[in-house]
């Protein structure tokens, strides 16, 4: 089991293979780290796909507006949308895209991510300094690796729970 120490920065991700757990870090990007628990703790995360897998690149998911597969899923459209809540100013920081971090997605501004992120397979430094880091996978890096591949995959793996340790 994870060392976790600190609950209510910590985010457990139910996949089919079993759980992901993720070290939110707020005293780097406060911003991030306070949307992804706002939204976990709405359960807006809970059946979102992940809707573009690209092996040796990333995983992303977190389109909660198009993205449900238990619920208003498009495949079609995953990847295009975000939460109902106001876009994020970039929180930019000299922590390095390394295998297993976070990181906000977005569109070409800067100041666009909402409620997508991706996780990192391999070191992606090309990436440092233009997409917000905000969390790290501490245990469970073996079922991120193991998400179906595709750009969208034919059929996609979901985030079956998303929450905040604290209220696990």
């Amino acid at each position: 089991m994870a060392d976790i120490k600190d609950p209510e920065n910590t985010i457990l991700i139910e996949l089919k293979d079993g759980q992901v757990v993720v070290e939110l870090m707020p005293d780097v990007a406060p911003e991030h780290a306070a949307r992804m628990k706002e939204l976990a703790r709405e359960g807006a995360y809970d059946g979102v796909v992940f809707h573009r897998v690209i092996d040796g690149f990333m995983a992303q998911t977190g389109d909660v507006a198009n993205g449900n597969a238990d619920k208003d899923f498009n495949l079609r459209r995953a990847g295009t949308g975000g939460s109902s809540k106001p876009d994020l100013s970039a929180e930019f920081s000299k922590l390095p895209h390394d295998r297993g971090t976070i990181g906000a997605a977005r569109s070409a501004n800067p100041n666009s991510a909402n409620s997508q992120f991706f996780i990192n397979f391999k070191d992606n430094h090309f990436l440092n300094g233009q997409y917000t880091v905000y969390g790290r996978v501490i245990e469970g890096m073996e079922h991120v690796d193991a998400i179906t591949r595709g750009e969208p995959p034919a059929d996609p793996d979901k985030m079956i729970s998303v929450k905040v340790a604290a209220d696990a």
